[in-house]
């Protein structure tokens, strides 16, 4: 089969390399344009393009994906399926033009987290279980036909990040193994099942603020569900502190108003609204990450001292 790659992130990188290595016959590489990147703003690509670049393949680089001349090019490629990872939201006239349909890999076990956070929401909400999904693409974003779906457990030690790179690899998994299906014609399409489905939306920074005032497992959750990006936040003397790792207090404390800190050898708690965690990681606005004993070790905190 003739095979139009889109994708843009890190995510989507070993999808297109376990294609490739399968002897596919990738025709395009779709991906987002360059744009200023990181700390510096230096011009850059993505890490789909870099990948593409260094292998031989084609790419092109729309700047909108409703350009009539966009669809004529694909078109003019005559491909089979259209392959899509973590890619912007094709249009109709797009997604059709693949003879043999074109599917998407989903960070979640949709129809649960539909939407552009799955991975950070299935962690915020203590979920025990997460996966991918491969579908069919449709019109309403994440609600096409499923074709095969992959699942792992998510221990409560967790973070996003590190859920992030287990999914990118069992999705590659998925990503090869659906193509095979639908070249040997082995698919057997599931509809999702509305009743079931959950929002995963877009995390912004105001959503990232602690709710000290919430229990301590929930708070936990939180914090692992956006380490390391984009990170639970919270301030200290009206300074912003990151917080990039927690756990929960082995034993009870004393009580204490939710945000208020409590330090014991070299360790950080913060009392909640029911116990307390522990900080293991933070950042203090304009200073490197560190451990809470290094933390401890450069700022002298009072009995008055909180996470606001």
């Amino acid at each position: 089969m003739t095979i139009v790659f889109m994708g843009t992130p890190e995510f989507a990188v070993p999808s297109l390399r376990i294609l490739m290595e399968q002897g596919c016959t990738i025709a395009a590489v779709v991906t987002a344009p360059d744009k200023p990147r990181g700390r510096g703003q230096h011009v850059s690509c993505t890490p789909v393009k870099e990948f593409a670049l260094a292998h031989g393949l084609p790419v092109m680089q729309p700047d909108t994906l409703r350009d009539p001349s966009f669809a004529d090019t694909l078109r003019a490629l005559a491909p089979d399926l259209f392959v899509v990872v973590a890619f912007r939201i094709l249009p109709k006239e797009v997604f059709t033009i693949p003879s043999r349909g074109a599917f998407n890999l989903h960070a979640s076990l949709l129809p649960k987290y539909r939407g552009a956070a799955p991975i950070n929401w299935a962690i915020i909400n203590g979920d025990t279980e997460s996966g991918v999904t491969t579908f069919f693409l449709q019109e309403k974003v994440d609600t096409g036909n499923i074709i095969l779906q992959k699942a792992i457990p998510v221990p409560g030690t967790m973070n996003a990040g590190e859920l992030h790179d287990a999914l990118m690899t069992l999705g590659a998994s998925a990503v090869a193994e659906t193509v095979r299906m639908i070249e040997e014609h082995r698919v057997v399409l599931v509809p999702q099942d509305d009743r079931l489905t959950s929002p995963a939306p877009k995390i912004f920074k105001d959503d990232c603020r602690i709710p000290w005032d919430r229990p301590a497992l929930a708070i936990h959750n939180f914090i692992r569900g956006l380490s390391p990006h984009p990170a639970a936040w919270t301030t200290l003397h009206d300074k912003v502190v990151k917080v990039y790792g927690s756990r929960l207090a082995e034993a009870a404390l004393q009580n204490g108003l939710p945000g208020t800190l409590l330090t014991a050898e070299g360790r950080l708690f913060v009392h909640t609204g029911a116990d307390a965690v522990e900080i293991l990681e933070l950042q203090l606005e304009g200073k490197k990450r560190l451990s809470a004993a290094e933390f401890l070790r450069g700022h002298r905190l009072t009995s008055e001292s909180a996470f606001k």
